[in-house]
């Protein structure tokens, strides 16, 4: 079932359209068969196929499926990792390629504003949109530049959002328009940039790791030089950054209590409480004292910083900030990969939510890869079942996997393809002045 919803890394584009088309089909599938077993075995076959149905959506992260109507398009999501030793000589090339875009004037500027265009409208903008999609080589030269927003220019509009982490809907709207406007020579700019990067990380990994690339809001477990599989993540905020660090993932939390650290309890958590005194009730929080003892919320000022003198607990359960795993490594930042009750931050393009800590879509899917190799008695169907029971389990990996939180705004893949996110830290421009200082 997974396997129908999800193209595996590396499957062509033929055999991931059938999966999504699979995918895509089931569940009208399945209300056919119900219809059928009414028809011809009667009500009790039917309720014993709805139970079915029922169970296999237990068992599938349904609300985690954002990127399936993409997953065709394989030259994009290439199956070697984002820090491939090779990555490194992809990027020269790119570069290569960019520079001679520069030297011919870049390319130009798709007009703003007006209603979104999308397959089908008529309009000045998508000559412009043509030709610049012409120029990045997202859209074939002998495609012409009608003002026709064919099905040429959707699927030539989707490449380019994927390559630049934009929702890929093929519209071209707002966020679009900006990521299509960004010069050619800025571009170059950052590719120049993470070629130093990825030099800097190009030595060995190790045979299995995470990483974390924060501007792209991504996670990679990699295999033997292979994706095993990717994972969208939430990462921190532009004023709650996400640790840039290597590390190694010792511990795995199941249906967790989550202690609120004290910075979230100064900017959250007291001006919530001001606004709402029930909120801590509402979310199954409570406090306690550095001795273990409960107090009431009315006996704290909250009109101070008092609150951060105690320690704010909240329980195991739907609402909790977590989710139903988190995931342990050493670090002095106190932040932690988990899994979260607010799936829907996945299907958003601008990802950067959270206080620091790394949220992971498919959560279940990246612990039971975790598991499996380093602690064999654990599988899939043993996640589900701790899970579902939404008892506290701790798991010590018999073997840690090394982390790398990496920030990586530009890079190319063996098809050349080439992605580029947004420098949401702004550090690239301190790297760049940096090497130049060196220089």
């Amino acid at each position: 079932m997974k396997l129908a919803m999800h193209m595996k890394v590396g499957q062509s584009g033929k055999e991931g359209f059938a999966a999504w088309r699979a995918g895509k089909s089931f569940l009208g599938v399945c209300a056919l068969g119900i219809g059928a077993l009414l028809a011809h075995g009667g009500p009790a076959s039917a309720q014993t196929a709805l139970q079915s149905l029922q169970q296999n959506r237990q068992n599938v992260e349904w609300t985690d499926n954002f990127d399936i109507a993409t997953e065709n398009i394989t030259e994009v999501n290439s199956s070697a990792p984002t820090l491939s030793p090779e990555t490194a000589d992809y990027i020269a090339v790119a570069i290569d390629r960019y520079q001679r875009i520069v030297q011919a004037g870049g390319w130009g500027t798709v007009t703003g504003g007006g209603k979104a265009l999308r397959i089908g409208a008529k309009d000045p903008r998508v000559v412009e949109l043509r030709r610049r999609l012409i120029a990045s080589g997202d859209l074939e030269q002998q495609a012409g530049l009608s003002d026709a927003f064919d099905s040429y220019v959707e699927a030539a509009l989707r490449r380019f959002q994927l390559r630049h982490g934009l929702i890929p809907d093929g519209v071209m709207g707002n966020d679009t328009v900006q990521a299509l406007n960004v010069p050619a020579h800025v571009r170059l700019g950052q590719l120049e940039t993470n070629l130093v990067r990825m030099r800097s990380m190009s030595g060995f990994l190790g045979d299995r790791y995470v990483m974390v690339n924060i501007p792209a809001a991504e996670i990679e477990a990699v295999e033997n030089g292979r994706v095993r599989s990717r994972h969208t993540a939430v990462v921190g905020k532009i004023d709650r950054q996400t640790p840039i660090l290597n590390s190694k993932i010792y511990e795995l939390n199941f249906n967790p209590y989550w202690t609120v650290p004290v910075s979230i309890i100064r900017k959250d958590l007291i001006p919530k409480m001001k606004e709402d005194p029930e909120y801590l009730s509402k979310n199954n929080i409570r406090i306690f004292d550095w001795s273990g003892n409960e107090l009431a919320w009315q006996q704290i000022d909250w009109n101070t910083d008092e609150a951060t003198q105690y320690r704010f607990t909240q329980d195991p359960g739907a609402e909790n900030s977590l989710g139903s795993v988190r995931i342990n490594f050493h670090n002095k930042h106190q932040v932690y990969l988990h899994d979260t009750p607010s799936k829907t931050l996945f299907g958003e393009s601008q990802r950067f939510h959270s206080s620091g800590c790394v949220r992971v879509q498919n959560v279940r899917e990246l612990v039971t890869w975790m598991l499996q190799s380093t602690t064999p008695d654990w599988n899939r169907t043993r996640v589900d079942s701790v899970i579902r029971t939404g008892e506290r389990e701790d798991v010590k990996l018999k073997k840690s996997i090394p982390l790398y939180m990496t920030y990586v705004t530009a890079w190319a893949n063996a098809d050349g393809v080439v992605h580029f996110r947004d420098d949401i830290y702004a550090r690239d421009d301190v790297l760049a002045t940096e090497t130049q200082a060196r220089l």
